[in-house]
């Protein structure tokens, strides 16, 4: 069932034809908004969006490799002709290349993994994010939402009792400790406006990227991003989230 509350604002999910940014679109279709399924294939997009079509939401596939610098400014083009503005935005698209989890690669792990890590999960998001920023701010409530990790946070890393101790890979780690930098920055430049950005962990969710042992369903993994990406004008910003409750940096 829809709710039509929400009706008229618009969401850009990037990496969203499968996983986590497949089910953020579906639950933010639900609320009513517009969803613009980003994928790096055109194809991949189109049947992500027409999956949601079936399903009564309002869904449109838009083609989006975060790596590439003429897609971001072709869908910043197309979303500014046909909108004129960005409500929501959720920079879901990322990568894992370490190889494993349970590893502790600081001194082996090779620079070009690094700067490939980097690439996509923090330059891409950069850039796309400062491209739409026009847009997002002529949107009476918008809202960036960084989907980062438990894994970035530096406090937890150097904590001997916490849950993430064991597990450094670490050119997937420093990336998403680098998003959640940005989002302190971004949140702060945008203090003064309606602006609301903020850093969300899904939590460690059954994707291709958390693997079959994951401790979470995706209908659950999704809920703190579409939180962060609805949330009333009182809400925070400049925080890192996971379903509601506040993570160290």
């Amino acid at each position: 069932m829809v709710n039509s509350e929400s009706n008229g604002k618009v969401a850009l999910i990037t990496g969203a034809n499968k996983g986590l940014g497949l089910e953020m679109s579906r639950q933010l279709g639900q609320r009513g908004l517009t969803v613009l399924v980003a994928a790096r294939s055109l194809q991949a997009a189109e049947a992500a969006a027409t999956t949601l079509q079936k399903e009564g939401l309002k869904a449109e596939a838009i083609a989006l490799d975060v790596n590439n610098s003429n897609e971001i400014q072709s869908a910043v083009q197309e979303i500014g002709d046909r909108f004129g503005k960005l409500d929501v935005l959720i920079n879901n698209a990322g990568v894992m290349l370490d190889g494993e989890w349970s590893i502790s690669n600081a001194s082996s792990v090779p620079i070009d993994t690094i700067r490939k890590t980097f690439e996509t999960n923090f330059f891409a998001l950069v850039e796309l994010t400062q491209k739409l920023l026009p847009l997002i701010l002529n949107s009476p409530s918008g809202r960036i939402v960084n989907m980062a990790s438990i894994e970035g946070s530096l406090t937890l890393h150097a904590d001997p009792n916490s849950p993430i101790y064991d597990a450094k890979p670490f050119a997937y780690d420093a990336s998403k400790a680098a998003v959640n930098s940005f989002t302190v920055h971004l949140a702060h430049e945008l203090r003064h406006t309606s602006v609301k950005v903020n850093s969300a962990h899904p939590g460690w969710v059954k994707t291709e990227l958390g693997g079959e042992g994951a401790m979470m369903d995706i209908t659950e993994g999704a809920k703190t991003g579409v939180e962060l990406a609805t949330l009333p004008d009182d809400g925070s910003s400049g925080g890192f989230f996971h379903l509601g409750q506040p993570l160290p940096w």
